[in-house]
């Protein structure tokens, strides 16, 4: 499910958060430093119900395991109205977002690689999910997961033309990516190793020429000490550091500069953590935990602040920053908004004793039909593992799909 859309800003307006009082329908806005003015809205939320069908002829596709789960999200920038998600099934798509189109666009497939016994793998066996997307700060170059997992494809924006992959640095799935700058990228896996890209200046520059691919190798690897399984990077700019979240609850930092760890910190959990945002000054990490979010000081990796989820055990599979607001996505179909100066969620401006809250709708699910009985007995509601902001900050796209292994379902829906 990398990641989430890019809509232009006609850059008139100042960075600015807008949230939503489900109950009324109505709209706060608040500027960085305090709540302006109230604007009406009519409240608007369209949900994509992506849906494949599952052909029980077939053998061979209804043998496979499908899971159309959206785990990432990316805004296309000269697009200004296209989201790019990936999903569990290896599906990179595009949603058109006037026109409710979805496009797929084609995996990229790196050199044929053999097993330990000298066999080439059979289709699907290394296909495991695009668990990564992000697009550059000039936002010329797409980088998202490959047809192979352990692998990463690259595309030239806004064509979406193939640009190169890179392989043979990572043994295991690609569990996210992050961008240093225009041409370095540094890759993280569930092989506890951290890998750094680098694309050539011509890459993004567009060719006449029938679109093909080369094939690139990291610049180098490292294995992340202390870590198991690298689950989310993040890259604190104003510091120069690359912070590395482990499924073992530890958090590591990296010197970008000379591309080496510099310390590891145990956090107080070690339960789900599975997400990362940093705060946009670099003073501040926000970490996703089983029933909180950890709030870390960048300095002294100290905690800060855990801010409970309001749900018990909801796990919070999302976040990121928007000025002084958190938005946390959980894994109960919510999405919540702190605010971090007030030190409290945000309440709606129609009744203060509400806090905002974001309820999905049920989206896509189907259960395995020995499952059908005991899945009915509990109200199913997605996890929402992605979701990201417009460059204007007025719409927020969320998506995600069901928790549970053997379900299988999917759910997206864009907030205006």
């Amino acid at each position: 499910m990398a990641s989430t859309a890019l809509w232009r800003s006609n850059g008139r307006n100042p960075p600015c958060t807008h949230t939503l009082d489900v109950s009324k329908g109505a709209w706060s806005r608040h500027s960085p430093s305090n709540l302006k003015r109230l604007v009406n809205h009519e409240a608007r939320r369209f949900c994509l119900l992506l849906r494949f069908r599952r052909r029980r002829r077939d053998p061979i596709f209804s043998a496979r395991r499908i899971e159309y789960i959206v785990q990432r999200c990316r805004l296309l920038a000269e697009l200004d109205r296209q989201v790019v998600f990936g999903t569990k099934c290896n599906k990179l798509m595009v949603y058109d977002v006037v026109t409710e189109r979805i496009d797929q666009i084609p995996s990229l497939h790196g050199k044929r690689e053999t097993t330990s016994n000298g066999d080439a793998p059979r289709e699907g066996e290394s296909s495991h999910g695009i668990h990564a997307l992000q697009i550059n700060p000039s936002r010329t170059l797409l980088a998202a997961g490959a047809k192979n997992s352990h692998e990463i494809a690259f595309y030239r924006l806004p064509t979406l033309d193939p640009v190169c992959i890179g392989q043979g640095a990572h043994r295991d799935w690609v569990l996210d990516l992050c961008w240093l700058d225009d041409r370095f990228l540094v890759s993280g896996s569930r092989d506890t190793k951290v890998a750094l890209w680098r694309l050539d200046e011509k890459d993004d520059c567009p060719k006449d020429e029938m679109p093909t691919y080369r094939v690139i190798n990291a610049l180098d690897v490292k294995e992340c000490k202390f870590a198991q399984k690298v689950r989310a990077l993040t890259f604190n700019s104003p510091k120069r550091e690359l912070a590395c979240l482990s499924l073992n609850g530890y958090i590591h930092i990296w010197d970008v500069e000379r591309f080496k760890q510099k310390l590891s910190r145990k956090l107080p959990s070690c339960q789900d953590n599975v997400c990362m945002a940093v705060q946009h000054s670099g003073a501040m990490y926000a970490i996703g935990c089983k029933s909180y979010t950890l709030l870390m000081d960048s300095r002294t990796l100290q905690p800060i602040k855990k801010i409970p989820s309001r749900y018990s055990g909801c796990g919070i599979r999302s976040a990121s920053f928007q000025s002084n607001i958190l938005t946390i996505g959980t894994g109960v179909g919510m999405i919540m908004f702190y605010d971090l100066r007030a030190g409290k969620y945000l309440e709606s401006s129609i009744n203060s004793s509400r806090t905002v809250i974001l309820k999905s709708s049920r989206g896509y699910v189907f259960p395995d039909e020995e499952l059908m009985d005991g899945f009915h007995q509990v109200k199913y509601t997605p996890a929402i593992y992605t979701h990201c902001y417009d460059y204007s900050g007025t719409r927020l796209f969320t998506a995600g799909g069901p928790l549970p292994a053997n379900v299988f379902g999917n759910y997206a829906g864009l907030w205006q």
